[in-house]
């Protein structure tokens, strides 16, 4: 099966990382993924909230936002109350963010990753996450190269969209006209050792063979260590 944009079944979008966009956000990075673009900064502030207090451990969270003009048709600022679909991404980044932050290397410390997006064409979670793990490795380095942290705290990961139609079966890293169109989608987390960090999905109205998600997983697991490492050498190549 060919797709609209020329790719194969399981070919990715061209991704482009672009560390360092803010200047004075600890960590951040400019994600690019087809043309769909995201914008990341990691902010690290002193003390906890309120459920962490009298622990050891940090604590991190995620904010997330479409911009206005970041879809076809102007989206409205959340100024006041945000909604069930921001919430929902909020949590899933912040939960696996925190899975595979060690965040007893930080005590009495808040992590704040901000991700706003620029542009929406499918997968703003995924680069969400890309960003994001670009703008922490930019941002711990950082702290360990001015001797404040001793033991690297960051587990290599990362994310990737996958959906399955009956007609075309299974792709990787869907636009946003194939994610409409998918019976089935999944957002795979992962670590570049293997290892399952958050699978956020199900069907599109129908039920799926077991089969199809299995295999879903599987690929999209096989795919989380080209991923990282193309983060890691866009960060090599991106940072002074």
């Amino acid at each position: 099966m060919t797709r609209s944009d020329g790719r194969r079944p399981l070919e990715r979008r061209p991704l482009k990382v672009t560390p360092g966009y803010l200047d004075y956000a600890e960590g951040s990075a400019l994600v690019e993924l087809g043309r769909t673009r995201v914008l990341v900064a990691a902010s690290l502030t002193p003390g906890v909230p309120r459920h962490m207090q009298g622990k050891r451990s940090g604590w991190l969270m995620a904010e997330y936002n479409l911009l206005p003009r970041s879809t076809e048709s102007r989206t409205q600022r959340e100024r006041y109350k945000l909604g069930g679909r921001t919430q929902e991404v909020q949590r899933f980044l912040g939960r696996a963010f925190r899975a595979a932050v060690d965040l007893e290397l930080l005590p009495n410390q808040t992590i704040v990753l901000d991700a706003d997006v620029i542009q929406a064409d499918g997968g703003t979670r995924v680069a969400a996450i890309l960003g994001g793990y670009a703008a922490l490795v930019q941002a711990f380095d950082a702290l360990v190269r001015a001797g404040k942290l001793d033991d690297w705290p960051l587990t290599e990961f990362a994310a990737i969209s996958l959906g399955w139609t009956e007609a075309g079966g299974v792709l990787v890293d869907l636009n946003a006209a194939e994610d409409d169109a998918a019976e089935a989608d999944l957002t795979v987390v992962g670590t570049a050792e293997g290892e399952l960090i958050e699978i956020h999905g199900g069907g599109e109205g129908r039920p799926v063979p077991r089969e199809i998600y299995e295999h879903m997983v599987d690929e999209g697991l096989r795919q989380i260590p080209e991923l990282v490492a193309l983060v890691h050498k866009q960060l090599a190549n991106g940072v002074s």
